[in-house]
């Protein structure tokens, strides 16, 4: 991962052309070869036209959020250049909900009548808040933005924080993939998610890691299937042993109930994926690249593989596959 940006360069066609070091631009323009075209991104326009260029990969990455978006751009596996976006949708929703206030004040002072408005008004299929489509649009300017200044050949994003298929079907693409390490990381992430990252025994926050255990044992006929699983800290797994739930919290009827049915809850929860995510997915294939989806767990576990910190750029650089 290069520690400073790579500089975007095009001919003097505007043709995009391969982004090189700061070194290489400070070069180009002392040398007179280049000039500046863009102060950000920062971009050199040549002096002249390129005919052969030479064959890059380029993908641009994407970890959309919902106050950042980290975008990455990669040749091949090396991070070249990062953006981290900030979005205005708090903002944006505060000014519709004084806009909203101005106008329901308005109707209690005396002015002039205004007839009402068409009362079956109704939202058009597809429709996203204000707020929403904010991000989607700021997220698209600098998509199109990048392309336009460097060769991006294909798209990756993180469309849905679960791999559900993983986790539901684990057959689909083989017994290797069932049993390989994702396969296990994508599960734990889903139940911590699912389980609000605290201990089911004692509906509580702790300070200690908790661990993948059986509702009803496996020794005793429990099954590894979703449903039969849930998180424990270390004190409450190791206390309940081989016990069956109902055994363990008898004494405790509501928090048995509450856990029951928070197993038998079915995977849609996890697979209702975020309305503005597939508003950008289908946006981006408009621009004719390839787009490539994955999921949040590979995302993370990519991250945690290469020990690197937590970081929206960061993120979008380990969204997909990462060798």
């Amino acid at each position: 991962m290069s520690n400073t940006n790579y500089v975007f360069v095009i001919d003097t066609n505007k043709k995009p052309l391969q982004p090189c070091k700061p070194s290489i631009a400070r070069r180009l323009l002392n040398s007179g070869k280049a000039a500046v075209w863009r102060r950000f991104p920062f971009t050199l326009i040549l002096k002249k036209a390129v005919e052969k260029v030479a064959k890059t990969t380029l993908t641009l990455k994407i970890d959309p959020g919902s106050r950042f978006t980290g975008i990455a751009l990669l040749e091949e596996n090396k991070v070249i250049w990062m953006l981290l976006i900030q979005h205005r949708g708090s903002l944006i929703s505060e000014k519709l909900q004084k806009r909203s206030q101005h106008r329901r004040a308005r109707r209690t002072k005396n002015l002039r009548y205004r007839k009402p408005g068409n009362p079956n008004k109704k939202k058009p299929t597809g429709w996203l808040a204000p707020s929403l489509v904010h991000r989607v649009e700021t997220t698209m300017t600098w998509v199109k933005r990048l392309i336009k200044f460097s060769p991006v050949e294909s798209i990756s994003m993180e469309l849905v924080r679960f791999d559900t298929q993983l986790i539901q079907n684990p057959e689909i693409t083989g017994l290797q993939y069932q049993q390989g390490e994702l396969a296990g990381y994508e599960l734990r992430e889903y139940l911590l998610e699912k389980w609000g990252r605290q201990c089911a025994s004692t509906s509580g926050k702790t300070n200690t890691p908790l661990e993948v255990e059986h509702i009803h044992p496996k020794s005793k006929g429990g099954s590894d299937r979703v449903s039969n699983l849930t998180v424990a800290c270390t004190k409450c797994n190791q206390i309940k042993s081989n016990q069956d739930v109902k055994d363990f919290l008898s004494g405790k009827p509501e928090l048995l109930k509450r856990i029951l049915t928070q197993a038998r809850l079915p995977l849609k929860d996890a697979a209702a994926v975020n309305s503005t995510r597939w508003k950008l997915f289908n946006t981006l294939k408009t621009t004719g690249l390839t787009v490539i989806t994955s999921s949040g767990g590979q995302t993370k576990f990519n991250r945690r593989k290469q020990k690197l910190p937590k970081a929206h750029c960061i993120d979008a650089a380990c969204v997909g596959e990462v060798n």
